[in-house]
C-alpha cells in the first residue's frame, strides 16, 4: 500500500488552486518555504488545516492578495553585501565602459533598494546617461512601493555604512532627502529605473541585457525551476553579458553549457559567447 503524507497532498491542491485561479505558480518553490508560510497563514486566519485555507482561496477572494504577498521574497537592502557592489564596480564597469548603452536587468527587484543602488553606482563612474535599469517583481504592491523612491530612516545608517564598504565616492546622504516620514531618493536616480511586473516562473524575456542581477532568489525555487530561470537569463542576456546572484546561490550544474565564472567568490557569471 502506498502512503502518502497528507500535509503534502493537501499543500499541491493549495498551490494548484492558486495557480488556476491567479496565473502564479508556486508549485516548483522549494516545499519548506513556502510550508512555513503557509502554516503562518493558517495562523494568521485560524484554520485548522490546508485544505480550510484551499476552500478559502477559492471561495473567498480577500485571501488571495494575502497568499500571494506571504509567497512574495521581500528581503533586500540597499548595497546589500557591499563586497559584491564593490567587486562589481571594479571588475564589471570597465567591460561597461565600451558600450553605448547598457540595459541591466535585476530580477526579484522587491521594493527596489538593490536597483536604486545600481543607479547610483552608474551616476558615479559617469555612466548613469546611458543606462537604463528595469527592475521587476512578481509583487506588484511592492513594485509601487519601489516606484516611490521611499527608504525608511530605521535603515539609513546600514545603507549608509553598506555605501561606503561597497566604495561609494561622496557622503550618501547626497543621494535622498528625509522627513519624518522616510527618505527619498534623488528623482533623477528614478529616471534611470523602469518598474515593471514580470513572473520568473511563468514569465518570458522582454529585452536583450548586458546585465542580469538577480540576488537570492533562486534559493526559493527547487534545481528544476532553477534551471528554467538560467534559461530564461541566458536568453535574456547579450554575447559576454554579465550576471550575478546571491552568496548562497550557484549555477554549478549549469555553467558548463550557459555560463563561465568571472568573480567566483562574487557570484558574478559570464554568458559564454559559443557553446
Amino acid at each position: 500500500m502506498v502512503v502518502h503524507n497528507k500535509d503534502d497532498m493537501e499543500l499541491d491542491l493549495l498551490l494548484l488552486a492558486i495557480y488556476r485561479l491567479t496565473g502564479f505558480d508556486f508549485r516548483q518553490y522549494m516545499r519548506s518555504s513556502i510550508m512555513r508560510r503557509v502554516q503562518n497563514r493558517l495562523y494568521l486566519e485560524k484554520l485548522n488545516n490546508i485544505t480550510s485555507l484551499t476552500e478559502k482561496v477559492i471561495h473567498d477572494d480577500t485571501i488571495i492578495p494575502k497568499i500571494l504577498s506571504d509567497f512574495s521574497i521581500n528581503v533586500t537592502e540597499m548595497f546589500r553585501d557591499p563586497e559584491f557592489f564593490k567587486a562589481f564596480r571594479e571588475e564589471v564597469v570597465p567591460y561597461l565602459r565600451e558600450l553605448p548603452e547598457i540595459r541591466i536587468w535585476h530580477a526579484g527587484c522587491s521594493t527596489g533598494e538593490e536597483a536604486f543602488s545600481m543607479a547610483i553606482l552608474l551616476q558615479e563612474e559617469g555612466l548613469g546617461g546611458r543606462a537604463k535599469i528595469y527592475a521587476t517583481d512578481m509583487n506588484e504592491m511592492v513594485i509601487r512601493k519601489a516606484e516611490r523612491g521611499m527608504i525608511p530612516l530605521q535603515k539609513m545608517q546600514l545603507y549608509t555604512k553598506n555605501y561606503m564598504s561597497a566604495g561609494g565616492k561622496k557622503s550618501f546622504s547626497e543621494y535622498y532627502k528625509a522627513d519624518s516620514e522616510g527618505a527619498y531618493l534623488d528623482p533623477s536616480l528614478l529616471k534611470s529605473i523602469v518598474f515593471a511586473q514580470h513572473n520568473l516562473v511563468t514569465d518570458g524575456s522582454f529585452n536583450e541585457f548586458h546585465i542580469i542581477i538577480c540576488r537570492n532568489v533562486l534559493i526559493y525555487f527547487d534545481v528544476n525551476l532553477q534551471q528554467q530561470v538560467f534559461k530564461l537569463f541566458n536568453d535574456s542576456l547579450s554575447p559576454g553579458g554579465f550576471l550575478g546572484l546571491g552568496s548562497k546561490e550557484s549555477i554549478r550544474f549549469n555553467e558548463s553549457v550557459l555560463f563561465e565564472s568571472f568573480n567566483a567568490q562574487q557570484k558574478l557569471f559570464r554568458k559564454k559567447t559559443s557553446y
